[in-house]
């Protein structure tokens, strides 16, 4: 129970359905499909294109997503809705190129969108609605205008000097030629017309015809290797979550190309702990969740990539033997100071959205563009932003993540699940570029290990180890700041808070849904 005596959130509880958003006009959308009859799948797709309107510094239909669908007998299953690189980004042209890096501002970091053909396939399997109906609420925001959030028009005054880079990006998002401010009424006319066009002719209106023209036409005239053929070709893919046992309880995640292998991995090593001897706010309990996630980046780095790519399996990362040797290198009394060299080599910006629905379907929903406002770029006629994932590839020949033709690269964003006794217990993600996994390691100690409800969890003050230092909230209190810089941290105090994220929680025995809402976000839990 929350300390009513300290500003804060409840958790929000619904009997029948319940949804977690960071855009109340998200929230919203997708109650009205739930209340109306809709599944979770259905008013995942409904909120998602919202999203796409609300927090365009966020999201886009230009974008990847990815999703785990809960079944109420258990089942879980997952979706990789990430684009691809262009088939001609093949060996002869990197070795060309002379590319060392892909920059998130090179053209080439612009992979191909996966994100409309994702929703296309999550409602084909499993929706009980039309793509065309589930766009109406994206569309008439668009066309009608919607206020700007308080925290989107923060990040979108930020970004205003990148957007004006682009003429796509002056055209659709700088109106009057600046950023809006909070409250400040804003229309899409164009990008509610290419929803239209998607809306009537599904995925294809996309993909193909003048709407991939715009595409092309725009990246061609930058340098992009993207053609028609690539867009056409693109296709989501089902695949089998990833998962480890986290106290008593098993942890659901995207395989790789996600990074949800790296919250596997430190969650593992933390599970060779007892965290519980020490207070959730203590420099013990930072330190261990610190030092896992810092031995668990360095298998991030070196493995994870496209799926057919990878060099090492996913059991031998998440073997007791890998996790023992990762966990030995722990000490309480000090940081590691380079734990890329202490791991072992083996035998080597978004939105997120929950939704549990009447019938205990739950979707773990999760969409971007990568950076704010993506690559920048942004069609001048159907005003798309085009994501810039491809900055996640490496350059480096033989690396499993090394650009490649028709290869994904290694993505940020990872929808999570919770099972216990063979029941979804949980749908949960914590979106913020590269924290994401931190921010699941740091979910399931605040819920599991010390307790806390879905809104607690949330509004915890966050951590995360970055470029070798370790920033601290300014939720944290100063002596665990005092107390990590004396085992050896490099301290600071970030400008800007860490991520975002959604839980709604399933009580086994009640079947009562429990919801919470990040603080740190425009949106909210609800449900009825």
């Amino acid at each position: 129970m929350r300390n009513f005596h300290v500003p804060g959130r409840s958790a929000v509880y619904a009997a029948e359905a319940c949804v977690a958003t960071s855009s109340p006009q998200a929230s919203l959308a997708a109650l009205d499909v739930l209340r109306a009859g809709g599944n979770a799948a259905d008013a995942a797709i409904a909120a998602s294109a919202v999203l796409c309107i609300t927090e365009p510094q966020m999201t886009a239909i230009g974008g990847d997503c990815f999703a785990l669908v809960g079944t109420p007998d258990g089942e879980v299953t997952g979706l990789n809705g990430s684009g691809r690189a262009s088939v001609h980004a093949d060996e002869a042209w990197l070795k060309a190129s002379g590319l060392e890096e892909i920059e998130t501002d090179n053209v080439h970091a612009i992979t191909v969108p996966g994100a409309v053909d994702g929703w296309a396939a999550l409602l084909d399997r499993f929706g009980t609605r039309s793509l065309g109906d589930l766009l109406q609420p994206a569309i008439a925001l668009a066309h009608q205008g919607h206020p700007v959030g308080p925290r989107t028009a923060h990040d979108w005054a930020g970004l205003a000097d990148f957007l004006g880079l682009d003429e796509g990006g002056r055209m659709h998002y700088l109106p009057d030629g600046k950023a809006p401010g909070p409250g400040q009424l804003v229309k899409q006319p164009a990008l509610a017309d290419t929803l239209e066009i998607i809306a009537h002719k599904g995925r294809d209106g996309f993909y193909l015809g003048e709407v991939a023209e715009d595409i092309v036409a725009t990246l061609k005239a930058k340098g992009s290797l993207i053609t028609l053929q690539d867009l056409a070709a693109t296709r989501a893919s089902w695949v089998t979550p990833i998962s480890t046992v986290y106290q008593d309880r098993e942890i659901l995640e995207i395989p790789p190309n996600g990074t949800g292998l790296t919250a596997l991995v430190a969650l593992n090593i933390l599970d060779r702990f007892d965290l519980s001897q020490y207070a959730p706010e203590s420099v013990e309990r930072r330190h261990l969740e610190v030092e896992a996630i810092r031995l668990a980046w360095v298998i991030r780095n070196r493995h994870i990539a496209d799926q057919d790519f990878l060099d090492v399996p996913v059991e031998e990362l998440l073997s007791d033997t890998m996790t023992d040797e990762l966990a030995a290198q722990i000490s309480m009394d000090r940081a590691v100071r380079e734990p890329e060299d202490v791991v072992p080599l083996p035998g080597s910006d978004t939105v997120y959205l929950s939704i549990v629905d009447k019938d205990r379907m739950a979707v773990s929903f999760i969409n971007s563009i990568y950076h704010g406002f993506g690559s920048g770029v942004v069609t001048p006629k159907t005003g798309i932003t085009l994501q810039n994932r491809g900055a996640g590839f490496s350059a480096v020949p033989g690396h499993p993540n090394c650009i490649g033709a028709g290869k994904r690269p290694l993505h940020t964003i990872i929808p999570a699940m919770v099972r216990e006794n063979g029941r979804i217990v949980q749908s949960f993600g914590v979106m913020g570029g590269a924290y994401q996994p931190m921010g699941h390691v740091a979910m399931m100690v605040n819920r599991y290990v010390y307790g806390m409800d879905p809104q607690e969890a949330l509004e915890f003050p966050r951590a995360f180890h970055q470029d070798g230092q370790l920033g601290l909230e300014q939720g944290v209190p100063q002596f665990v700041a005092d107390g990590l810089a004396a085992l050896g941290h490099r301290v600071h105090r970030p400008e800007e808070p860490y991520g975002g994220g959604q839980i709604i929680s399933i009580d086994p025995d009640s079947n009562m849904l429990c919801a919470g809402s990040e603080p740190r976000k425009d949106g909210f839990a609800v449900g009825y």
